[in-house]
């Protein structure tokens, strides 16, 4: 007798849709639209009659608002204030149509805007029902951190993930913050390549540190296990990439399935990173996903791949060998010690192909930061500092508090911890990280003041100087095909954009609303840190006017017109790079600051 069907899985439906986590997420997110596609100029809000009020007049609907003009030319939107002449015009989905016009939205655009939009409330609506105080934000650990972080913030569509389902949301995105064990492949060398830093050039001794026992895992290859690496896989991936692109070399046994390693992960914010929770003295793991999330899909691109062992040998020497670096700053420089890289052998040779199809499968090993903290340290994204706690209180009002520094001491501190080592970086060897929220963690004492900075990213975010630099003239030969050259005012754009506008703009009046620290003295105390530094350093004068940060006006890039005006959903060869339109005030200027509203025009909302 025929044996009946397995039962169906019942309907997964998301615990976190109810009316008022979705409104309460709604009405964060439009207030966020309202100000990043002003602060771009993709809107153009008029003044009202009343200071700081402003209104939008859209197609069918007027917004009236009330906003702070901040530095870099930015919006803060009070998201109470927004009101809107048609009744369903505060549901940030329904702006689309009004605003579609003046946008200029094509219609393929809008359509998978809107889904990507959707998919960003769910997530948000989540973080709102497992919110936490800001005490209890502060009381976690860096890993579990990472799981309570509300995303880019200056990227509308900050939590898309194209090609995830909701119940892949529930199990792999950040903010479902579960521990899973991943599966391991193995791949011939005929497909795949390994690369390690020095002491780890053989692959055995990067699984001898990883892998409990290396020689179970290869148990299925046989005699033949020699002429294979070793790889984790996203279980995601595997089903939706690696069968379906790969299945010649699935049946042909140079691709096998393996076990897992049995070691709990933790997803990162970039969804395709992993910490180790079981053995946090094992390496960060970063895979490839073919998911689009904020602008980029989530692959491994090949040639990087293979580079980032030497990437991270050469950045490794320069700190090395630089007291400051090495000794003063102590800067923690998370490298990427070995990775491995299967590239496709029909894509290879089609470089016309959209380069999602060049980023299918690899890996890539990071160093984890646990190992490189001293007793009582513990480290935070910079990014953490932009989250509230469910009490309406900063997690930075709460680290400033139990540190027992005045709001501008803590503030100060926090500079002189991030930016010696950026500068010197910049100004000494033409080198610029790319030091968003993610990338850049600040590692803190046990008084919850900052004390030094970790970074990490090097192949994919590091950029260098297109100057003939004595300190660039060495550079191995793998590295240079790899890192990409940049003019002095790109290399400096990328502390302006990724640093002081992508996260200090939204730093600064969060510090001035909940402690009291007036928006002007945080960019004066930025400034006087940038100058301190300079001042340590006079032989290297000519490169502070090389690469001069207090120019008066920088080019402003917008990361949301990228995908609404420029790239869409659509394929290409190659990833965007960040669109670019006008300019905007320097905050390091004195006439940068000069704009900023008085202490009568400043929506400020009281610590509770």
């Amino acid at each position: 007798m025929p044996q009946p069907p397995a039962a169906e899985p019942p309907l997964y439906l998301p615990p976190q849709l109810t009316p008022g986590h979705w409104q309460r997420a709604g009405r964060t997110l439009l207030a966020k639209m309202l100000g990043e596609f002003a602060y771009e100029e993709l809107i153009t809000p008029e003044p009202g009659t009343a200071e700081g009020t402003y209104l939008l007049r859209l197609d069918g609907a007027e917004y009236r608002f009330l906003a702070r003009r901040g530095a870099y030319g930015s919006w803060q939107v009070d998201e109470d204030s927004v009101r809107c002449s048609a009744p369903d015009g505060l549901d940030p989905l329904r702006f689309l149509p009004y605003a579609r016009r003046a946008l200029g939205l094509r219609g393929d655009t809008t359509g998978h805007l809107v889904r990507e939009l959707t998919a960003t409330l769910i997530a948000d609506a989540h973080l709102l029902a497992t919110a936490l105080t800001a005490a209890e934000l502060a009381d976690l650990g860096h890993t579990d951190l990472e799981g309570r972080q509300g995303g880019h913030p200056w990227i509308v569509p900050n939590k898309g993930r194209l090609g995830f389902s909701a119940r892949d949301t529930a199990r792999w995105a950040p903010e479902a913050r579960t521990p899973r064990p991943l599966p391991w492949i193995a791949v011939h060398r005929r497909l795949a390549e390994y690369r390690g830093v020095p002491g780890l050039t053989d692959p055995d001794r990067l699984y001898a540190r990883e892998l409990d026992d290396p020689d179970a895992l290869r148990a299925a290859l046989g005699p033949d296990a020699d002429d294979y690496l070793l790889l984790p896989v996203h279980p995601w991936q595997w089903d939706e990439t690696v069968v379906p692109l790969f299945a010649p070399w699935i049946a042909s046994g140079e691709i096998v399935p393996l076990p897992s390693d049995g070691d709990l992960r933790l997803p990162q914010q970039s969804i395709r990173s992993f910490f180790n929770q079981s053995r946090p003295d094992r390496c960060t793991v970063k895979l490839p996903l073919a998911v689009l999330n904020t602008l980029v899909w989530r692959g491994l691109p090949t040639e990087r791949t293979l580079a980032a062992p030497a990437v991270t040998a050469w950045i490794h020497g320069l700190r090395d060998a630089d007291p400051f670096l090495r000794d003063e700053c102590r800067v923690v420089l998370l490298g990427e010690i070995a990775s491995v890289t299967v590239d496709h052998p029909l894509y290879r040779e089609l470089p016309e192909a959209p380069y999602q199809y060049k980023e299918l499968l690899g890996a890539i090993w990071r160093e984890p930061l646990g190992p490189a903290l001293d007793p009582g340290e513990r480290g935070r994204t910079l990014a953490a500092l932009l989250q509230t706690g469910s009490d309406g209180r900063a997690l930075a009002a709460e680290l400033i508090a139990r540190s027992g520094l005045t709001p501008a001491a803590w503030t100060a501190r926090l500079f002189a911890a991030m930016l010696p080592p950026l500068l010197h970086f910049l100004y000494r060897y033409g080198l610029v990280f790319s030091p968003h929220g993610e990338n850049a963690i600040l590692v803190f004492d046990a008084a919850d003041a900052p004390v030094r900075l970790a970074v990490k990213d090097f192949v994919d975010d590091v950029n260098l100087s297109d100057q003939d630099l004595p300190e660039l003239r060495g550079l191995p030969a793998e590295v240079a095909e790899v890192l990409l050259r940049e003019d002095p005012q790109g290399l400096c754009q990328f502390l302006h954009s990724g640093l002081f506008i992508g996260v200090y703009r939204y730093l600064a009046p969060l510090l001035e609303a909940q402690t009291g620290l007036p928006e002007a003295e945080f960019w004066a105390l930025l400034r006087a840190e940038i100058l301190r530094h300079q001042e340590r350093f006079p032989e290297l004068k000519e490169r502070f006017a090389l690469f001069d940060l207090f120019r008066p006006r920088i080019d402003r890039l917008c990361l949301n017109r990228n995908r609404l005006l420029l790239d869409g959903y659509g394929d290409r060869p190659h990833r965007p790079h960040a669109a670019r339109h006008g300019t905007v005030p320097n905050a390091l200027t004195p006439e940068g600051t000069a704009a900023l509203p008085g202490q009568q025009d400043r929506i400020v909302t009281p610590a509770p």
